[in-house]
């Protein structure tokens, strides 16, 4: 600040400030989550406690403290703080808080933190206008960005900078930052009570994100009269609490629900208690990791592209995470429901699967023995393979089973969807090997 004007200004802007914006920490040591980046000899404290200038891109998820390590880095090392929207700003506003940097650096040697929130979304031509600055170190660049750099941000200007991942905040982080900003004298200051449903059920609306946990506090302390309870979240937030506990029977009553909705192909059922899981901050991986197990065990053959679509849909949601993730789950959901149903996959390994347990393995045929080692083909293995590819359509009838198990059946395909066609194939295939 400049006078006692500007402290004034300050003071009072300081009382209408959001919530969010008061509780952002003051120092390294009060910021909640990122150990990996915060911890004792890492880059970014020692880039710190040095206050050697710097260039940083912080990249990850919405609410996990992009900004407020942007404001800490200039707060501990006594910088000035400019800010500037990459939604907003053009080359014309980045090239003059660079040269307001560079003059304030070379008047007073003050240096100055450039922060860029979306810095994604600068075209080439914007983030060319920050090289010079980055190159000659006349401000400490931090750029913010929920999209990977690597494709976003022009290669010169990356390799001038210190990448840094952020991860999703856990929900005992997000308690933490709940916990302090009821009893911190720049939040609630204790005035109120919070009861433990209610910060259960702020953490799972929050879903790792520290802003949207704050900012639906704020909204729930303003109606409050002396307990913030979840009653009182629900109408401040105008969202229900899921009654949904991850570690007990609903958990399980829900997934089992959701498997034999989509079992029975009622799409509308499974799209429900895939709602209910999400909206109640179930692990989306949990969930994508159901739909691909189902995709083999209840559709199996009957339409080969459900496993295709349940794993797309899994990467997806790693990739992309909530809440645009429940997009891809919940296409995959509907395909999965809607797809006709095979459970021969599932029945056909557990009946191998049981003959092996049972010590029924036999051995395997001698033809069909590895002969590449040395003395292999002395001990006959290898000898009389006959090369399917040598032979009209690819088949020849040799035995590929032990012979203790030539006659057993585990494939039992059925009818269903495009299992019906493998079936008629396996049936004329089967047939000609065992010379049926």
């Amino acid at each position: 600040m400049d006078s006692l004007f500007d402290a004034a200004a300050e003071e009072a802007q300081r009382g209408h400030e959001p919530l969010a914006v008061r509780m952002r920490p003051r120092g390294l040591d009060e910021v909640i989550g990122q150990r990996h980046l915060l911890g004792p000899g890492t880059p970014l404290r020692r880039l710190v406690e040095a206050e050697a200038p710097m260039s940083l891109f912080l990249w990850g998820p919405p609410g996990t403290g992009k900004t407020t390590l942007a404001y800490v880095v200039a707060g501990v090392t006594k910088r000035r703080f400019v800010e500037v929207s990459a939604v907003s700003a053009g080359v014309k506003e980045v090239r003059a808080a660079i040269e307001q940097a560079r003059r304030e650096l070379g008047m007073s040697g003050r240096q100055t933190v450039l922060f860029v929130d979306e810095v994604h979304r600068f075209n080439k031509a914007q983030q060319d206008a920050l090289l010079p600055a980055v190159e000659n170190r006349w401000v400490t660049f931090i750029g913010a960005t929920t999209e990977n750099p690597f494709f976003s941000v022009i290669s010169p200007l990356l390799s001038r900078s210190l990448l840094l991942t952020l991860e999703s905040l856990s929900e005992e982080d997000i308690r933490g930052v709940l916990e302090r900003a009821v009893a911190d004298p720049r939040g609630l200051d204790g005035r109120l009570r919070l009861a433990p449903e209610a910060t259960d059920h702020l953490v799972r609306l929050a879903g790792g994100d520290a802003r949207r946990s704050l900012t639906y506090l704020e909204a729930a302390a303003l109606i409050a009269e002396d307990e913030i309870t979840v009653e009182v979240v629900e109408r401040a937030v105008d969202k229900a609490a899921v009654r949904y506990d991850r570690q007990g029977d609903q958990h399980y009553d829900v997934v089992s629900a959701f498997i034999k909705s989509m079992r029975g192909s009622d799409a509308d059922a499974a799209l429900h208690y895939l709602a209910r899981m999400v909206e109640a901050g179930e692990d989306p991986r949990f969930i994508a990791r159901r739909i691909v197990i189902f995709a083999s065990e209840d559709v199996g053959m009957a339409d080969p592209t459900c496993l295709q679509v349940a794993v797309a849909a899994a990467q997806a949601v790693e990739f992309i995470g909530l809440p645009e993730g429940r997009l891809n789950l919940a296409q995959a959901v509907v395909h999965c429901a809607l797809a006709p149903k095979s459970n021969a996959v599932i029945t056909a390994i557990d009946a191998a699967a049981q003959d092996v347990r049972r010590g029924d393995i036999g051995q395997v045929p001698a033809h069909l023995r590895d002969a590449h080692y040395p003395g292999a083909r002395g001990l006959g293995h290898g000898e009389g393979y006959r090369y399917p590819h040598d032979f009209e359509h690819g088949l020849v009838r040799q035995d590929y089973a032990p012979a203790e198990l030539r006659d057993r059946r585990y494939y039992r395909p059925t009818t269903h969807g495009a299992e019906a066609a493998f079936a008629d194939r396996w049936s004329r295939i089967r047939a000609f090997l065992r010379g049926q």
